[in-house]
């Protein structure tokens, strides 16, 4: 080893703790997985931030009552069985019996009435995913009824990632509403959990170290593997200690592998590397609402709000450059903010605009910025494949029109809030989203409808179209397919041609790990372990 790379391992120890928790270096036991990606979870309180990593952390203490498997088909969890009553406004579920919670309670429909109500609260980022749920009902201990506002065929699309907390449990800890993490505060679930999930919480350390150790009274035995014993959980967000750290074999498995590291690590002895493309499309959004920008140079107006502007942008972004240089390949260029595992989806939306300079400058002095303007660009480093060397890379492209992007590069735990905050505080930021419920109306409830108390809780736009607002409000209780999905290819042709975002690429994952297990990429990029059995 170099000493280059000796002293990044110096340095990654010293961050996750090894070196002073007794725990052997060298060797991980049979049954013990050593699990790192670029950042951690932002929070363990499992409605408090709609998050991809998490949702992929929190998957293995709480469970929702449908959620997707590694092949992202719809299964049952804590639910035995759902269906539409004769009411069709109203979905009954049937809980699994004799399941209980990691601190010993039974899981009752006293308990998922409480977890939908407490997802339904301000606070809550879930919330979203909830908006035509009128009431929740305990029918018995193990029936549940979940009203909608209208008929919603896919109220259990939306359920996937809408964890069951036990309701003693909360309220003996004083958790009864979810964190309010944009304004960082605390509560107890924050760093502890009691779920039904198929592992128990050791120990928290955000951003440095999280415990997990098998719940060996997990329903789920016998259904699935469960083999590993114990997980520990590692943020290194360094990419290179991060590949160092799966090469000398102190982790077992790694996400977020750096697109230059894959050939190598695919030749390396004893390690395998996963490919497949996830359910999540990267791009940037611009604040094309507010009168006048704060980061720009441009004083009393705001050169975001004229769409000819926009227009040159999206001309102006080579998707084929960023996806052969940054991304090494493993991207798929885009023009839409919806992959293809998505209701709505077509190969022509999917077509990624042709680059075209000339036309984009001539926009450009159109729109009265022949000159060009500054304006500062917010950039996660630590959340999305490459994505600080997206930022970069685009960041060239629009200077070649005169807009200086000035790159503004931090950690996910700050990104998320300016854009989450009402109102945001960014004017123009790099953003992922996948989409759990595999429908378009999702995209359209958080991106792109009018920000409110249920609805746009994503969209940091400022872009608000009434007319738009009843359409996309109206989907969740349409239940012919055929007019629903025409009124779905309506909106994205309204959408499409505001050009409010600016799609990059849908994300290409590669999971890394010791060959002596095989953990599939999940369309998610949630890695459910429970299903990871250990290689003969």
């Amino acid at each position: 080893m170099s000493l280059r790379k000796s002293a990044a391992f110096a340095a990654f120890l010293v961050a996750v703790g090894l070196a002073t928790t007794g725990l052997t270096i060298a060797a991980a036991d049979a049954k013990t997985v050593r699990w790192a990606r670029s950042g951690d979870a932002l929070t363990l309180d499992p409605h408090a931030q709609n998050e991809g990593p998490t949702h992929a952390l929190n998957h293995h203490f709480y469970e929702p009552l449908v959620l997707r498997d590694p092949e992202g088909n719809l299964v049952a969890g804590l639910a035995a069985s759902w269906k539409v009553t004769a009411d069709p406004s109203v979905w009954e579920f049937k809980l699994r019996p004799n399941v209980v919670f990691h601190n010993g309670n039974p899981l009752t429909a006293d308990d998922v009435v409480f977890s939908l109500d407490r997802a339904r609260q301000p606070t809550s980022d879930m919330k979203g995913l909830l908006t035509s749920v009128a009431s929740v009902a305990k029918v018995d201990d193990l029936t549940v009824h979940i009203k909608t506002n209208e008929p919603n065929p896919l109220l259990p699309n939306n359920l996937t990632n809408m964890f069951i907390m036990n309701k003693r449990w909360s309220e003996a800890n004083n958790v009864q509403k979810p964190q309010d993490f944009k304004n960082k505060e605390e509560n107890f679930a924050v760093r502890n959990a009691n779920g039904t999930g198929p592992f128990v919480l050791v120990s928290r350390e955000p951003d440095v170290k999280t415990v997990m150790k098998r719940n060996d009274k997990y329903w789920g035995r016998g259904e699935v593997p469960l083999e590993i014993t114990e997980i520990i959980y590692t943020p290194i967000k360094s990419d290179a200690t991060r590949v160092a750290a799966l090469l000398s074999g102190e982790v077992d498995f790694v996400q977020d592998v750096p697109v230059q590291d894959i050939e190598r690590l695919k030749s390396t002895q004893n390690l395998r590397v996963n490919l497949g493309p996830e359910n999540r499309t990267i791009f940037f959004g611009m604040n094309v609402g507010a009168a006048d920008l704060k980061s720009d140079n441009v004083e009393g107006k705001n050169p975001f709000a004229d769409k000819r502007l926009r227009q040159a942008m999206n001309m102006v972004i080579n998707r084929q450059a960023i996806q052969r240089v940054a991304m090494r390949g493993q991207s798929v260029p885009t023009g839409v903010l919806m992959p293809p595992f998505v209701n709505g989806w077509t190969k022509e939306l999917d077509a990624p605009p042709a680059a075209d300079m000339a036309k984009a400058k001539a926009l450009m002095a159109e729109a009265g910025y022949q000159n060009g303007f500054s304006v500062a660009l917010n950039c996660p480093n630590d959340r999305y494949v490459n994505d600080e060397a997206i930022c970069q890379a685009a960041a060239g492209m629009f200077g070649q029109i005169g807009i200086k992007a000035n790159l503004v590069s931090q950690s996910k735990s700050l990104h998320f809030p300016l854009i989450q905050k009402t109102p945001p505080e960014t004017d123009f930021y790099l953003l992922g989203w996948g989409v759990p419920t595999f429908d378009s109306e999702y995209i359209f409830s958080f991106l792109y409808h009018t920000r409110s108390g249920k609805f746009g809780s994503w969209n940091a736009t400022g872009y608000s179209n009434p007319d738009m607002d009843k359409l996309i409000e109206s989907l969740s209780g349409e239940t012919d397919t055929a007019k629903r999905n025409a009124m779905i290819a309506k909106i994205w042709a309204q959408l499409q041609s505001d050009v409010i975002y600016l799609p990059i690429h849908h994300q290409v994952l590669a999971f890394a790990m010791k060959n002596n297990i095989d953990v599939p990429v999940d369309p998610e990029n949630q890695p459910k372990l429970k299903y990871v059995a250990f290689k003969k």
